[in-house]
């Protein structure tokens, strides 16, 4: 809920509303709370519940640089070891993804484009590599600067992808790398172009959907 938006950057969560709103034991509220704590979701709040995590724009840009470092790792590792159904299964998704270039397509073009990135950390065979990038709330820095999204619109996106992709199916890791931290750069950038972005501000854009994630 909280990574979906029902929850805003800075709200604050009471046990008594949460369960409330949940239908659970304030006990079962207090143990997800400390676990949502310890991942760095929320806040925690000595005796008053906790609040959602709210990312300054130095924070927020240093979680996409950390995410443009590592993903890049992760692709060039991909492009050493990916195997031939890998890159079948990255060219369907890729040839997805411009299906979608339609209206209401927007849903199941982030879909798709989520799942190339998953793809690509899967053909790395680089758990732990793959395990630091989902541990950089970069989810939760989306929802709250969804501008972000501005100035990538979806066409240039797939082409971004397809170059990665070339780069592995061509076994350069190199090349791969580069691809990866050209296609994520633009997203760091952005953000740091935008010191005014309010939390929870939407875009404008009427290619790019709100709130969506941004590769």
């Amino acid at each position: 809920m909280i990574i979906s938006g029902h929850y805003p950057p800075d709200s604050r969560l009471t046990e008594s509303d949460l369960t409330s709103q949940l239908g659970v034991s304030r006990g079962t509220i207090r143990s997800v709370l400390a676990r949502l704590a310890q991942d760095g979701y929320v806040t925690a709040e000595i005796n008053r519940g906790a609040r959602t995590r709210s990312f300054s724009i130095e924070e927020a840009a240093e979680i996409l640089e950390s995410r443009e470092v590592l993903e890049s790792a992760l692709a060039a590792k991909a492009a050493e070891r990916a195997t031939d159904d890998d890159i079948a299964a990255m060219t369907a998704t890729c040839e997805g993804m411009w299906a979608q270039q339609i209206p209401g397509g927007r849903e199941e073009y982030n879909k798709l484009n989520r799942e190339f990135h998953k793809q690509v950390q899967a053909a790395a065979r680089q758990a732990m590599l793959t395990k630091f990038v989902e541990s950089l709330l970069y989810p939760l820095v989306v929802r709250q600067y969804r501008d972000v999204d501005r100035p990538h619109p979806r066409p240039q996106s797939v082409r971004e992808h397809e170059a990665i992709l070339a780069a592995i199916a061509t076994r350069n890791p190199e090349a791969a790398a580069a691809a990866m931290r050209h296609h994520l750069s633009s997203a760091r950038r952005a953000l740091q172009l935008q010191p005014g972005t309010p939390a929870g501000g939407s875009s404008t854009d009427p290619e790019l959907p709100t709130g969506s994630s941004v590769y």
